[in-house]
């Protein structure tokens, strides 16, 4: 089971990890104690591995900070699901193995806390009586993320997708 985290429009990589949590700045590179600190304090210390953020439009906007989604991978996220997401942040969580779905459905019929089953391979999640079959990625960003990231999926394959 896991529990949502539900965040609005247009929370960008200074609400993720303020710079002044940078890890340059603090010598410190666990980011993922710092995540959301500021926006909601508490997630740091209660998220569990497997948990799912759900978000509005345009998440993960403004600077690319690289550490924010770094700071997420770190807290166990299992996938983000919003409506639409930044492009530099989307990358960087394919980069990294965090699956992104952009599917507004999903994003109305998941609130805060909810209680859910995912299933990051299938693409759903199980709310309740309700099955949500999330917009699926196209298949090159489906395959970086199934091996872990863009590191391991090129020294598995020793070539980058083609997009194709």
């Amino acid at each position: 089971m896991a529990r949502v985290w539900k965040f609005g429009d247009d929370i960008d990589t200074d609400q993720m990890v303020p710079g002044r949590y940078a890890p340059i700045l603090t010598g410190d590179d666990n980011t993922g104690k710092y995540c959301f600190i500021e926006r909601r304090p508490e997630f740091a210390k209660e998220v569990q591995p497997g948990d799912i953020i759900v978000a509005g439009r345009n998440f993960g906007c403004g600077s690319s900070r690289e550490y924010a989604p770094v700071a997420i991978k770190q807290c166990g996220i299992a996938a983000i699901i919003a409506e639409s997401v930044a492009r530099i942040f989307y990358r960087n969580c394919i980069n990294l193995g965090i699956p992104v779905f952009e599917d507004p459905s999903a994003v109305q019929a998941l609130a805060d806390g909810d209680t859910v089953t995912f299933d990051v391979l299938q693409g759903t999640v199980q709310h309740g009586n309700r099955l949500l079959l999330l917009t699926p990625p196209a298949p090159f960003v489906q395959a970086i993320v199934r091996e872990g990231g863009i590191v391991p999926y090129y020294l598995k394959y020793k070539r980058f997708p083609t997009g194709e």
